[in-house]
């Protein structure tokens, strides 16, 4: 029975509302269980009090900051961009790229190796909410909904991690 439990979560994820996926590919995605183990979960008011409207809207209630409007989406200033909900660090500014879609956009997440993701501050879910299968990127510590990742980016790996500004907080490099 024991050995069953273990392999449950390598069975092909099947489209199941707020279940977490974490390096999907097509239909290789796979279903990860739960995601918070270190921020304590706060109510809807808690999150309410601590965020700004607007990063309401975008990390709890999976919004969408109006393209072109983010303040980081020029930021060309070296350091880590950390999510606002719970300040972990989720990508560097030497993975940030020019894309042209209105949005911060990074080639991967920090703490990636490779296709490895396993020590990044991102998880990645199946996100079918508009009609269509995309990938959505959410804080693995605290499960902000950040924007989306898209097979369309820069090589080596090729993503493109569509981040709204709103949901990040950038520490520039101390010099």
């Amino acid at each position: 029975m024991a050995r069953l439990l273990r392999a449950l979560p390598l069975w092909p994820f099947r489209e199941s509302p707020g279940r977490v996926v974490r390096g999907c590919a097509g239909s290789e995605c796979r279903d990860t269980g739960s995601l918070t183990q270190h921020e304590p979960t706060l109510t809807k008011a808690e999150w309410q009090k601590k965020l700004t409207p607007e990063q309401f809207y975008v990390t709890r209630e999976k919004g969408t900051e109006p393209p072109f409007s983010g303040i980081y989406l020029n930021n060309k200033e070296p350091g880590m961009y950390h999510c606002v909900c719970c300040d972990s660090p989720l990508f560097s500014s030497e993975k940030k790229f020019c894309s042209g879609t209105g949005w911060p956009s990074f080639s991967e997440a920090h703490g990636t190796s490779g296709s490895d993701e396993s020590h990044a501050g991102i998880l990645r879910r199946l996100d079918t909410s508009l009609g269509s299968a995309r990938t959505e990127v959410v804080c693995k510590q605290c499960e902000a909904h950040l924007g989306h990742v898209f097979p369309d980016g820069p090589g080596p790996s090729g993503q493109r991690f569509c981040i709204n500004s709103v949901a990040l907080k950038f520490k520039p490099n101390k010099h």
